[in-house]
């Protein structure tokens, strides 16, 4: 399925930086003519291996050219559609993230990646090709003034970046012909092949939009403040609903439907109101719980194990849920490669580890 690297990706030239919780320095930059002269990666990274398709997938027909722009590919209905947003501050562990994908697939040849950037994409997409100078991927700019205005200050300042905002606009993104997208966050690995997620049935009901795991026993109040719950006309959104908690970092999104029902706009609009009335406390999470919450298929809890971040503030060791795993997903404050870093790791940052392509100056190429 894999082969040895074939070359030693070139070495780039490092500095120490340090890195704030979001780093969002151009909001009007492209992936051909990005800002990058006074900022660099903080880190090199290894050649990734060769990922070669088993001999049960369907052929897709494509000549990639430089710039992975092909559109033959990116609109064959079989390619599968993976879509992350990519920064300096998590760029290790998008690495790492691609590499699972890559590794726990049987198609890898037919998964098509699109990365979404606001700030360094050019510097960010030669990262990548280093890499993984096999992958068929395509950057797209995301302008931070489109969703700035409407951010409200939540209880962690990393939560406040646009660029985690960008999962709502991903239907204005990507190419039209792309119907379906799976959505992953930079802080998790797949030890399964995405191809079983990626084909997770909608139904027919045309406003069935996104799956993803949910839980129906978590306290699903606590994600909104007194002042939404003692407000009538704002509390009876969910009724009639079967409101559940699910985690917005792993998604399977109907782009088709997702434009039809505008759904970017009604998020937008509670948004807006959480400008006007603090409804929430949460980032980016609530107002996709305001329009989706109970109107979701399940997908099986395998698909994300979450939380393995602990919580936002202290971001404590945690336990996976009791059950299988094909996606472990470190949501929450603590990020494996900061605590492996600081020789303060928890027990299963040790099943990220060997998905870090991180080059250290001990490592040696057989």
């Amino acid at each position: 399925m894999n082969s040895t690297p074939k070359s030693k990706p070139s070495l780039f030239l490092f500095f120490c930086l340090f890195l704030l919780p979001c780093l969002s320095f151009s909001t009007n930059n492209n992936a051909s003519n990005s800002n990058t002269t006074n900022f660099t990666i903080p880190h090199q990274f290894k050649e990734a291996p060769e990922f070669y398709n088993s001999p049960t997938c369907p052929t897709i027909t494509t000549d990639i050219d430089e710039n992975h722009n092909n559109d033959k590919y990116i609109c064959s209905e079989e390619t599968i559609h993976v879509a992350m947003t990519l920064d300096i501050t998590y760029i290790r562990g998008s690495m790492a993230a691609i590499l699972s994908v890559l590794q726990h697939s049987s198609c890898p040849e037919n998964i098509f990646f699109h990365f979404i950037c606001s700030s360094n994409n050019s510097l960010l997409s030669n990262t990548i090709s280093k890499s993984f100078p096999y992958l068929k991927f395509q950057v797209y700019n995301f302008d931070n003034s489109i969703v700035s205005g409407l951010i409200s200050t939540s209880i962690r300042s990393a939560l406040d970046c646009p660029l985690n905002y960008a999962r709502s606009y991903l239907a204005n993104l990507i190419p039209l012909c792309v119907q379906r997208v799976v959505y992953l966050d930079s802080d998790l690995i797949l030890v399964d092949d995405i191809a079983k997620l990626a084909g997770t049935e909608l139904g027919q009901n045309e406003n069935t939009v996104l799956a993803a795991p949910q839980y129906c026993n978590a306290n699903f109040t606590s994600y909104f403040t007194p002042t939404f719950w003692s407000n009538p006309s704002l509390s009876l959104t969910f009724v009639n609903r079967e409101a559940c908690y699910f985690n917005t970092g792993v998604m399977v999104i109907d782009l088709v439907r997702w434009r039809l029902g505008d759904y970017t706009t009604k998020i937008e609009e509670w948004m807006e109101l959480q400008k006007r009335m603090r409804i929430y406390e949460l980032g980016s999470l609530p107002p996709f719980l305001l329009v989706f919450a109970g109107n979701i298929v399940s997908v099986d809890h395998r698909w994300n194990q979450h939380g393995l971040g602990g919580d936002n503030f202290r971001g404590l060791c945690r336990d996976l849920h009791p059950g299988p795993v094909s996606l472990l997903h470190w949501s929450g404050k603590g990020k494996p490669w900061v605590r492996l870093d600081a020789n303060r790791p928890c027990p299963l940052d040790a099943l990220w580890a060997p998905y870090d392509l991180l080059q250290t100056p001990f490592s040696f190429d057989s």
